[in-house]
């Protein structure tokens, strides 16, 4: 199945100047926690943003040029949307593959996956640049797994899976 994951804030703000916007070291985990294991689909920026390659984790990127800036030799890279779905398609079927950022990534996929966990930021940053797209909430179910406070922010983990 094809999942997502992000953390967003009240206007689905995603990040700004190329970095996350919310720094929460309870997220993280929540995120390594999810992805571990996993295969995490990218797009250059998100995989060019990372700090490192991320441990555990099988890195696909989907990325019309080059133009990276660390080694993607242990990566999956495609140039072409549909030679990825047509690999997502086929292992997609034996375990969960992650969509990670960034946002053109998401509204790419987002009418093809089958559930995203959220972090839904109980704050708004104006300088945003970046926004999660929006999506039809009566089209998926909502699963509550958790509210969490971190410092003056609080957040709520969420679970949408795709209603048949």
């Amino acid at each position: 199945m094809i999942g997502m994951i992000a953390a967003i804030g009240k206007n689905r703000e995603l990040g700004k100047d190329g970095k996350l916007i919310w720094n929460l070291p309870e997220d993280l985990s929540f995120f390594k926690q999810i992805t571990m294991g996993k295969i995490i689909i990218m797009g250059k920026k998100t995989f060019n943003s990372l700090p490192k390659l991320l441990p555990g984790r099988k890195h696909v990127i989907l990325s019309a040029n080059n133009g990276f800036n660390k080694d993607v030799s242990t990566s999956t890279v495609f140039c072409d949307k549909d030679r990825l779905l047509s690999y997502l398609k086929k292992i997609a079927k034996e375990d969960d593959v992650y969509i990670i950022g960034g946002a053109s990534m998401y509204a790419m996929f987002i009418d093809i996956c089958d559930f995203m966990y959220l972090t839904e930021v109980d704050a708004e940053d104006k300088s945003a640049d970046v926004y999660f797209p929006e999506f039809n909430k009566d089209e998926w179910k909502l699963n509550v797994l958790g509210k969490f406070r971190n410092g003056d922010i609080s957040y709520t983990h969420v679970k949408y899976t795709k209603k048949d």
